[in-house]
């Protein structure tokens, strides 16, 4: 049976009913959040094939899920293991006949079609990658170019890294060639998603500045834009980046020509996967949104975090969507990527419960 949690954020709503084993989420009316799928030890990111097959990396299983639904009933029929032996995969894409998984030190890509089970051979290394450090998930995304982006966070909480793959995307030819940099100086910029020929992207800030800064940022990447790590931050959404205050000025430039957030969130609520609404389901006020799951924090004295927000490209605004994985300071989930599925609805996984939910409107 189907646990349905139904909170309306903007009105009452209907109770949960009676006897779901589930925390109480919050979402606005008409909404409803349901189980796609469970039992994953960390699942992270999503992929949605052509024929609606959704698969799921699991970094600590080290396996890419294969989640089919094909009775349509709003969950997965199985459970099954595309790929196996993995070095903690993350980001996944589909791309000219191959699915292309994001492991912590390369990317790597199996022959694919939609409907295949599983793969049918070994992968193929296309991109090495430096592996581990202090934020060791690595994130790939196609452009309308044709061509592979991909991005590796820093090994530290602020330091100046000597490999220049870190705390960058860089982009690459669909087969791993011609790499060069992207966008340079993103701590961790989890999140990439392609919309309306802009490419955009979350980023964790830097902690042990206090609770409140720096906050957490979105931005609007450009090739060759600089976003201001280790060295400055954003504290009000589209103006002037600031100094550091612990770390040392590189020149008196840096922070003018670091390209600041279009938007900003809560210090530490760690924004990662993101995904613009393009589904027909959901009404026409969230068609072009962009969603985006702050997975919560660590070490900020009161919590933030564990929701999912409504970001506004045009205007910056950011509105929670889906709430409730927080109640005081207790937590039963941590949302981690966002995917549009092909029926409309919005999947969500979540590596703190080991599932991925369904958000669907009027159903």
């Amino acid at each position: 049976m189907l646990r349905v949690l139904l909170i309306a954020a903007l009105a009452l709503g209907p109770a949960v009913p009676a006897g779901a084993q589930a925390p109480a989420l919050k979402l606005p009316a008409g909404f409803t959040a349901t189980t796609y799928a469970e039992g994953f030890e960390k699942p992270r990111f999503m992929v949605v094939a052509s024929n609606g097959d959704v698969l799921l990396s699991d970094t600590s299983a080290g396996l890419v899920y294969l989640l089919p639904d094909r009775n349509s009933d709003g969950r997965a029929d199985s459970r099954l293991v595309y790929a196996r032996g993995l070095n903690q995969p993350h980001g996944l894409a589909i791309r000219g006949g191959y699915l292309y998984v994001a492991n912590t030190d390369s990317v790597v890509r199996f022959a694919y079609k939609a409907g295949d089970r599983q793969a049918s051979g070994a992968p193929q290394k296309v991109v090495s990658l430096p592996g581990g450090g202090g934020h060791s998930t690595r994130t790939i995304e196609f452009g309308p170019d044709g061509r592979m982006y991909v991005s590796v966070g820093s090994t530290c909480n602020v330091c100046e890294e000597e490999d220049p793959k870190r705390a960058a995307v860089w982009v690459y030819d669909s087969d791993g060639k011609n790499g060069r940099p992207y966008a340079t100086g993103l701590r961790n910029a989890v999140g990439l998603e392609w919309f309306g020929g802009q490419l955009f992207a979350t980023n964790n800030g830097r902690d042990q500045l206090g609770d409140d800064i720096p906050p957490e940022s979105f931005f609007k990447l450009r090739a060759g834009g600089f976003y201001g790590w280790p060295y400055c931050y954003t504290v009000r959404a589209g103006q002037a980046q600031v100094w550091d205050r612990d770390f040392g000025r590189k020149t008196a430039s840096t922070c003018k020509t670091a390209v600041p957030a279009f938007a900003l969130t809560t210090a530490h609520s760690a924004p990662l996967g993101l995904a613009f609404y393009t589904g027909k389901t959901f009404p026409a006020a969230y068609r072009g949104q962009m969603f985006a799951a702050l997975h919560g924090s660590w070490n900020r004295s009161e919590k933030s975090g564990y929701k999912v927000v409504a970001v506004d490209p045009k205007t910056g605004k950011v509105t929670d969507f889906l709430t409730g994985f927080l109640r005081g300071e207790q937590v039963s989930g941590r949302p981690v990527d966002l995917a549009v599925a092909r029926d409309g609805a919005l999947l969500l996984s979540d590596d703190g419960a080991g599932k991925v939910w369904r958000i669907q409107y009027g159903k």
